[in-house]
């Protein structure tokens, strides 16, 4: 078994279609994949019907950017094998897609009144088959750099970051609300990279309303992000994941499978 449960698509913010996933993913003999897309379940039915043609097993996921609002912090929360219905699921994340899409194209306009020539209708466009555009869409639009690039970085906080004229966020979703959601439709709801966004406080405060596991092993995690990730998992009884977050070139350079899940109920 080789298990990648955290990597993106076109449906969300990566630059590579679901297919393109695949591919690379079995050249790398992965066995297991999760796409977790942001907010959304929309690409699962093609996930599930590229898994035969590539027999890789796709394993139901989702990526819901949260909130942990007593610590005015964001925490991404996982959710997998969920029902494929995923009716509370959608519920709670539709406005939030809606929100991202509205905000973002209030950033397209603050690009182009900062005096950026910029392209709606082609952003839109390379956006497919996502339904919201993303930052990672914009910066597409005005720069061939590789994300990692200093050029990139540099262009990136200019816009988005501190007085920059895009700068700003949506209100997401309560991480409670969003572990209750999975756990309505079937699922099992997991923190993603505690290490990434400093989520270990609210774990065992998670735990009473569901939560199942913490991803241990993620490109962002240091040798003490995956101790205090053991250590809780063994306190709650939580099992634990892992994954490459992958995103194509809308993100840091890695190879699908280059980070894997360890064992746990998911593959049973």
């Amino acid at each position: 078994m080789k298990a990648d449960l955290h990597v993106h698509s076109s449906y969300s913010d990566s630059s590579l279609t679901m297919k393109e996933v695949f591919q690379e993913a079995k050249r790398n003999g992965v066995t297991h994949l999760s796409f977790v897309d942001h907010d959304t379940v929309a690409g699962l039915a093609e996930a599930k019907r590229l898994e035969k043609e590539y027999d890789v097993t796709a394993i139901p996921g989702i990526e819901i950017s949260a909130y942990d609002f007593e610590r005015d912090r964001k925490v991404h929360i996982l959710g997998y094998n969920y029902d494929q219905h995923a009716r509370h699921i959608t519920r709670l994340c539709t406005p939030l897609f809606e929100r991202r899409h509205e905000h973002t194209l209030w950033q397209i306009e603050q690009i182009k009144r900062a005096g950026y020539r910029f392209h709606v209708e082609r952003v839109l466009e390379a956006a497919k088959p996502s339904t919201t555009i993303y930052k990672q869409h914009v910066m597409a639009q005005l720069t061939d750099a590789a994300y990692d690039s200093n050029t990139y970085q540099t262009l990136y906080r200019k816009l988005f970051k501190g007085e920059g004229p895009a700068a700003g966020d949506i209100i997401y979703i309560d991480a409670f609300d969003a572990v209750e959601a999975i756990v309505a439709d079937g699922g099992l709801p997991v923190v993603a990279h505690p290490g990434q966004l400093d989520s270990y406080e609210l774990i065992p405060e998670l735990v009473e309303v569901g939560l199942a596991g913490i991803e241990l092993h993620h490109p962002d995690h240091t040798e003490l992000d995956r101790d205090k990730v053991e250590a809780l998992a063994e306190s709650f009884g939580l099992f634990m994941t892992g994954g490459t977050d992958h995103h194509g070139s809308f993100g840091s350079k890695i190879e699908i499978g280059a980070v894997l899940s360890p064992f746990n109920p998911l593959f049973r």
